[in-house]
Formats: C-alpha cells, structure tokens, sequence
C-alpha cells in the first residue's frame, strides 16, 4: 500500500449500509459494515478501533486483510481500482469509556437503568463500525440497528425510522455527511416534540427520572434558534428533524451529531420553577452553540482536524448572536466579556500555547486540539473582530454564498475568509491570518512622549516568552479618529496629545467596545484621565479596564499592589459583569497569603469591605422581579461575603439552611449552593456530609448535585475529605464524567494534600477510565490553576515531566509548569507589596 496520511486519499466512500446488532447483557456488538465507494488503489485502508474483523468481500469476493492497530486500520488488498462495494463482518465491545457507542447509566424509582448512546467526535466511528473515519469522507448511511428490545422502549438516530422488520429498526438515508456526526440511542426514554415555522420537527428527549416540565425550556429554546439560524444563514435547516437527547453519561458539554444532538443532563434539561438565571442563559447557549453547528460544522465540514476553529469557533460566537436574537433583554453579549473573553487572553498569553489553525495527524493530539480558550474562546473572539469590521449584512451574505458553495462538502479556513471578502469587498483573509496563524496576542501601549499621542504593539506574555518579532493587525476601535481602524506597524504617532484631548472632549481609549483581541497598557498620564472619569464609563469598559490591568500585572507588566487601592471604587456597582471582574481581581490576591495568617485576615476584610454595601442592598434570597444584573450579582456578592468571615453573612446562610433542611433541593437554586457550603465548612458534621452524599447518589436534578459538589470539598474535617477520596472511584456515587469538578473542589479547599496524593497514585485508574477522551488533559490544567508554591511545582514537575512525550499531553504539561512556575515567581516577588497594598486599602 502506498504511504498516505489519510485513508480517504485511497478509498472515498459515497455510502454506507450499517447493520448493527447490539447486546446489553453481554456489552457486545456484532454487524456488518457495507461500504460503496472509489478505490483509487488497489491497497487501501479502513478504520477500526477495539474490533475483530471475521471477513472482508469486495462485490463479493473474499480478500485479504490484515490489522495495524497502531494506526487503527484493516488493511485491504484489492484487485481492482474504481468502484467497489466492501462489506466487513466484525465484533466489537460495549466499553464505559463514554466513547463509540456506550451505556449511561441511571436510577429510576431505586431500579438501576441504562440507556445506549453514541460519541464518535473525534476519531471514534471507528468504534461502532468499519468506516473511512474522517472528516472529508464524506458518505450518505443507511442504518439498521437491532438491540434486545424491552417493550416500550424508544431508538431514535439522525434520520426518522422508517420501518421495523423482525426487530430491526430501519433508518431513512441520511445526507451526505462525515462519520463522526453519525449517532444513535436508545431505552426508555420520554419526550416533548413541536414544529418550526419551516416544518421542522423539533424534540427533546431525556430519560423517565426526570419530571416532564424539565424538558419545556429546551425544546422552545431549541425551536427558535432554528427559526433564528434558517432566517441569519438564509440556508434552510436540511433534515427532517432536530432530536435534542440528555445522556446520564457524556464526556463532553454536547455534540452536534446531525438531526440527533446529544448532551449533558445538566446542559439540557432544568427546571422551570427552581433555576438560576445564569444556569439558564448557560443552558441556552449550549443549545443554540450545537445547533449553529447543524450548518457551520455539519452541513459544510472543516476538511481536516487542523481547521476545528472553522466548526468549534464559529458555534462559540454564534450562539450569543442568537441568544442575543431571540432574548435580548438577557444582554448575553456580557457573558461573553465574563466568560471567553478573559478565558482566551489569559490562556493566549503564555509562551507555547498553540495557535487556534493547528496542523495535526495523530488522533490523540486531534483530541488534545479542544483548547477550549483557544479554538472556542479566542476562535470566536476573532469572529467577533470580523463581525465588527463587515457588518452583518455582508457576514450574511458571505455565509449564504458559503453554504451555497460548499454544503454537503468540505471547506477551508480561506474558503471561509475568500466568501467573506467577496461580500464585505475586504481582504478579510490578509486581516485575519495574523490572528489565525499565530499564537497570542499583543499588549497595545499608549503614552504621551514629548507631547505626542504614540501608541506601540508587542506580543504580550505571562511569565518568560521568546520575543519572536510577531504583529498582528489590530482593529484598534479607539474614540479618537486619529487611531487607524487597523494598526498594521509596530509604531505609530497619533498626534498632538493636547489638541487631540480638547478636541474629543473625552479619555483616549482603545478596543472601545471590547471586542478585539488585545490589550491596552495606558501611561500614567492617559490611565489617569480615564479614572478620573470612571463614572462615565459602561459597564464593559469598566470591566475591560480592571481586566487589562490585571492581566498586566500577571505578566509583571505592573504590580497587583497599584490595582488593590482601585477596588473599592468599583464597589458599588450594580452591573453584574463590573462585579463578576472586580470579585475575580479580588480572588486573585488570595495566592498571595497563607492560610492561617495575619495577611490572610486582611484580605478577608477587605472582601467584607467591598461586599458588606452590596450584601445589605440584595439580602440572601431573590426577590421578585429584580433586575437580571441583581440576580446575577447576588451570587458573587455572596461568595465574597462568606470568605470574608462575615459573622452576620454566616448566621443569615445558616437561619436560611436550618429553615429549609427537609428540603434541601428547593433552595433557592441560584443561592443553594453557597448556603450548603456555607453549612459544611462552618456548621457541618458528618451527619450532614452523609445527607448530602446520599441526596447526590439519589436525586436526578443535575443543578442540585452540582451545588453538592461544590460545597461538600469545603469541609476542613480531614476524616470527610477522606471518606469523600474514598468515593472518588465510585461511578455509582461520582460518575467519572463528574470527577474532575470534585477533585477540583477538594484540591482548592483544606484536602488539597489528600487530592494530589489520589491523583498522583491513582493516575493509571484515571487514564483508563477517562484516558480516550478530550477532557483528559484537563485534569493537568485544574490542578495548574490551583498551584502557587515552590513544592507544589516541585512535586508537579516530578510527576508530569516523565509523562511529557505521552500523545496528547505534551502540550499541556510543557505550558502547566511554565503557569506554576510563573505563578511562584509572580507570588515571591509581589507578596510584600500586595499585602502592604490590602492593608492600607482596608484601613483607608
């Protein structure tokens, strides 16, 4: 067979007949994959992963075959090139991976159930059956799924069923489409279905533990942000149906399988009566994410791994404009400035990182490219840029000829920027390939030399970086005309400061707006005017300033101890995303005190300082018909009021908590979770700890377990955090697609020790059972983002160095030990004049 990365360049299928036969008892599957297409040698290759392969025909001819498990193929040798109909024979094993086609396991009135379901994104088709398992490999599948059928029982897939025969469900051809968007489920499932103005067939399907009601906000959700895309994309949603499912058991948030979307229970389903705003808005977004995929992503298909952004970076922006859309007075555009905005800009900014067009071949680097504050985050903070420098009637115009061109097809990130430009008349792909192409981002400094307004671009970094000489070019959206639109060069004089001052009448100020990748660092001269005239600010530049500078004083740019004075003039604020960056600057100093101290008491009191105002104004619970902003604030605002010790903040949670203790779960949802942790790291006993982790094993309302999770690590009692380890490796207590949230919680509180002795010790168990999935790494970047002392380095480096050639980690280690290490820095050099800093604060 002649050397080819990639099997479609041998092989090209136009269709699939899949028989399936599925076996719960005995966890097995065995069936026949009949594949039509054009061999363009006679030595080709298939995929399989984790089978045995009993024969191979080709247009009915036996031929022979081999394995190579190292690359996951059979390899085929034909006599013939051209057309040619394989049809593969083969057994494969139901696994608990969360991967190929897998059970999720529940509980419905103390029976144990399960549900089958499928994951195939990224390389995992290959799992359930022989196939060419690309993306460019584009085929039309005829499905026939036999499963031991339990009466009442429902299988539904990416197409409608069209007939059962002998027990074996039959489904209508698909469209053309990769392999990887193919899935199915079935067991004893309930659902809501409506229709869309168009008449597409809308459903939300969810297991029978959960109460009906919980399904109505997705499906309207769902719903509507159809009807929102086929009207933005002026491209109508091409299948027959869109099956929205909740899975007990799913490695990732939700994928975007064609017609058969699946998620997680947590990101599907709520209820109506008891859930957060903010749960909402996340949930909402979920959706309207995996459904902007049913077009970006499914109907046009990145060619390759490499442009993952093309799918995963475009649903990341699109799911705000339509959230925004359909719920504008949610102001969703703020949870982006929260959420992937300061996601991307941190994570960019360290040396190493990888740029968001990736060239990759191995499938566990394809899995290790799901950076989320890369290709998702700062992906779609590029397409913001975009956005804001064409307009949407020309991203419209340019999408709908995209689709045009290319549906049922494969595409290019140029092929993207080529029908953008066509539209907008802007060579989009000259502005953007910086952005693409390069990792990070720079900082923008702007100062008053001799007079003169001069600004200068330099790629920003966190911690040491090799000054490679990178630019970019950077829509500088300033409010003075003087700044380009576009800053190109490394330098630039803007003008007589003076004149342009008067002139304006207003602060210089850059990326007005936030919306482009960077950040500014403004002189002395220029910061001052802006904070002399903070109260003219909106809520983003407010939030953007306090950002920028805290960025720049992780990148030692400035010191933190110049920040801390600001705080409290940010204080009063009633815009939630103002509070949510000035809690997270605050968070930030706690790195800089040890437990237990005298500074770590002043800092305390300066959260009760900057909280006590806002905690008096909201109360603890919500109140009728308060503001989004008040509803989204109280929950920060209670958090820092109970790390401040506050004496009367902790007796309130605790009166609100001895009131409610027979019914835990009806809490208050957007409140519950700081009033248990509040019980179990002040007033918990062990009595409490085993109530609330048995209503963890019990209930089936995934906002009430979150909230469980959260609080039960918080305990100081080291027999707790013990007996907690001790379920760590129970899937019938913590399911492994939960672990890493618990782990997390207990390596951030006082069993922080006990944590990094399960996780170093038990390392093998972990990569066995989450080992094959995209969220591995993040294991290493949860325990990164808690690390700040020499001996945690120490010990990191000690035990992740000699796994650092293991494919799919070596970027995350390489990167985590640099963020620990700048961190240590950071902490040793600061640590004076920070505490010096809070103390004068509170005292002031």
């Amino acid at each position: 067979m002649a050397e080819s990365t990639h099997f479609y360049e041998l092989f090209q299928p136009s269709h699939y007949n899949v028989f399936l036969d599925i076996n719960r008892a005995t966890k097995q599957i065995s069936g026949t994959s009949t594949i039509t297409g054009d061999a363009k040698e006679t030595g080709i290759a298939i995929h399989q992963k984790y089978m045995t392969i009993s024969a191979v025909t080709a247009d009915g001819q036996a031929v022979p075959f081999t394995f190579d498990d190292e690359t996951e193929a059979i390899h085929i040798e034909l006599t013939k090139t051209g057309e040619t109909t394989l049809a593969i024979d083969f057994n494969a094993p139901l696994t608990d991976s969360m991967m190929g086609i897998y059970p999720s396991y529940y509980e419905l009135n103390g029976e144990k159930k399960q549900l089958i379901g499928t994951q195939f994104e990224t390389t995992a088709a290959r799992q359930a059956f022989p196939c060419v398992d690309e993306p460019e490999a584009k085929a039309t599948f005829d499905l026939a799924i036999k499963f031991d059928e339990q009466p009442g029982e429902t299988i539904i897939s990416n197409m409608p069923e069209v007939k059962t025969e002998d027990g074996v469900h039959y489904f209508d051809t698909t469209v053309r489409m990769s392999s990887y968007l193919i899935a199915f489920a079935f067991g004893d499932l309930q659902s809501k279905l409506t229709t869309t103005k168009s008449g597409v067939q809308v459903g939300v399907f969810a297991t029978k533990a959960h109460q009906a009601k919980e399904l109505d906000f997705a499906l309207d959700i769902a719903k509507r942000s159809i009807e929102f895309y086929e009207d933005f994309y002026q491209t109508p949603y091409p299948l027959p149906h869109s099956w929205q499912l909740a899975l007990p058991d799913f490695s990732a948030g939700a994928m975007e399988n064609w017609g058969l979307v699946t998620y997680r229970e947590a990101y599907l389903l709520l209820d109506p009566d008891n859930t957060a705003f903010e749960t909402k808005q996340r949930v909402a977004t979920v959706i309207a994410h995996e459904l902007a995929h049913q077009w970006f992503g499914d109907l046009v298909t990145m060619k390759w791994w490499d442009d993952l952004w093309l799918n995963e970076s475009f649903a990341n922006m699109m799911e705000y404009v339509a959230i925004d859309a359909i719920e504008p007075d949610w102001h969703i555009w703020e949870a982006f400035q929260t959420g992937e905005a300061p996601m991307a800009l941190q994570r960019d900014a360290t040396d190493g990182v990888q740029s968001v067009h990736v060239q990759v071949e191995d499938p566990a680097e394809i899995d290790a490219l799901f950076d989320s504050a890369i290709v998702y985050a700062k992906g779609a903070r590029m397409l913001v840029m975009v956005r804001a420098l064409i307009g949407d009637d020309a991203l419209r115009a340019g999408l709908k000829n995209y689709f045009a061109t290319h549906h049922y097809g494969n595409a290019t990130g140029a092929d993207l920027w080529a029908a953008l430009g066509a539209a907008s008349g802007m060579d989009v792909g000259a502005i953007m390939t910086s952005w693409l192409e390069q990792p990070g981002y720079p900082v923008v400094s702007a100062q008053v030399v001799d007079g003169k307004l001069t600004i200068h671009q330099q790629q920003f970094f966190i911690g040491d970086g090799k000054d490679a000489g990178r630019q970019w070019q950077v829509p500088l959206n300033s409010n003075y005309d003087a700044a380009p639109a576009i800053f190109a060069a490394t330098d630039a004089t803007l003008g007589d400061y003076a004149e342009l001052r008067q002139a304006s009448g207003e602060p210089f100020r850059l990326n007005v707006g936030n919306n482009s990748h960077f950040i500014v660092k403004y002189d002395d001269t220029l910061l001052q005017d802006i904070l002399a005239h903070l109260d003219d600010l909106d809520a983003i530049a407010q939030l953007q300033l306090l950002q920028d500078l805290r960025l720049l004083a992780e990148g030692q740019q400035i010191s933190y101890a110049d920040i801390v004075p600001l705080l409290p003039r940010f204080a009063a604020s009633h815009s939630a995303i103002v509070n949510d960056v000035l809690y997270g600057v605050a968070a930030n100093l706690k790195k800089f005190v040890k437990e237990g101290s005298a500074e770590e008491q002043q800092l305390r009191a300066l959260f009760g300082q900057l909280s006590g105002d806002q905690i008096a104004r909201l109360g603890w619970l919500p109140r009728a018909g308060e503001s989004n902003d008040d509803q989204l604030t109280r929950p920060t605002i209670l958090s820092a009021a109970l790390y401040a010790k506050d004496d009367a903040a902790l007796q309130a949670a605790h009166d609100i908590f001895t009131a409610n203790q027979d019914n835990l779960a009806g809490l208050p949802a957007a409140v519950r979770v700081y009033i248990l942790a509040n019980e179990v790291e002040n007033f918990g006993s062990a009595a409490l700890f085993d109530q609330l982790l048995n209503d963890y094993r019990k209930s089936s309302d995934a906002s009430y377990k979150a909230d469980i999770a959260a609080a039960l690590p918080t305990t100081p009692d080291s027999d707790l955090v013990a007996k907690l380890i001790d379920v760590f490796e129970d899937a019938d207590t913590i399911k492994p697609q939960d672990l890493r949230a618990w782990y997390r919680g207990v390596l951030a509180h006082k069993g922080q020790q006990a944590a990094w002795d399960w996780i170093r010790n038990d390392w093998q168990w972990l990569e066995d059972t989450v080992g094959g999935d995209m969220e591995f790494t993040t294991y290493i970047t949860v325990t990164t983002g808690v690390f700040h002392t020499p001996e945690r380095l120490a010990e990191f480096k000690a035990f992740f160095e000699p796994k650092i050639n293991t494919p799919g980690l070596t970027r995350e280690i390489t990167m985590d030990t640099k963020v620990i290490a700048t961190r240590v820095a950071l902490v040793e050099a600061e640590k004076d004049a920070v505490n010096a800093a809070v103390a004068q604060t509170v005292k002031d």
